[in-house]
């Protein structure tokens, strides 16, 4: 069954793209383009602390999938 995402609350889809930037950051970390520092750097811009908490499991979940320390 197709989900048209554009349907979805605006919270819904700001954690939707927010895991799809933690998956991308994880994944330029594992290619070593970028730091860990860059991590918290990302956390930082997000606004909401329920964001912030969203970025950070997700971070933890593309670390244990793709095997990153």
């Amino acid at each position: 069954m197709p989900v048209n995402l554009s349907l979805l609350p605006v919270e819904e889809k700001n954690k939707i793209e927010i895991d799809k930037q933690a998956s991308y950051l994880v994944w330029q970390l594992k290619q070593a383009k970028i730091g860990p520092n860059e991590m918290f750097t990302q956390r930082e811009k997000l606004k909401k602390e329920a964001e912030k908490e969203w970025f950070e499991q997700s971070v933890a979940k593309y670390k244990r999938v793709m095997g990153v320390a």
